[in-house]
């Protein structure tokens, strides 16, 4: 097993320096909202941040979100940013969003321009299925 040292990066309550111990190579991606990400070169799901304007929501008009929902999670995130990504499925290159509705617009009413993603990618017979 390599370690490796990354003496930049410190734990928040010690403010002393983290250790990773990984056998693989990191890729270290940076968040716009909460630092430093780190993945590995891996498949399976990713967590990024996108654009709203980027989302396709294409079942966004068969069902009405809760405003009292939206309000408490635009106060959460105004004061501790979003806990839990949104679920987004990418279909060759193009980013469709079919959960996180409440999320997805206290982020809109927030004026914020992106928003923390959990992206898996899929075939077109994956994005028919959630259409149905």
């Amino acid at each position: 097993m390599n370690t490796v040292r990354l003496p930049a990066l410190f734990t928040p309550s010690q403010q002393q320096p983290l250790l990773l111990l990984h056998s693989r190579p990191l890729r270290i991606r940076c968040s716009s909202q909460n630092g430093a990400i780190l993945s590995e070169k891996k498949k399976g799901p990713i967590i990024a941040e996108l654009p709203l304007e980027q989302i396709r929501r294409p079942l966004l008009r068969t069902r009405n979100n809760n405003p009292e929902k939206v309000q408490q999670l635009m106060d959460s995130i105004a004061d501790i940013g979003l806990q839990e990504p949104i679920d987004i499925l990418e279909v060759e290159g193009v980013y469709y969003g079919f959960s996180g509705c409440h999320r997805y617009e206290a982020h809109q009413k927030l004026g914020l321009p992106t928003i923390r993603c959990k992206i898996r990618r899929g075939t077109q017979e994956t994005l028919r299925h959630h259409l149905r």
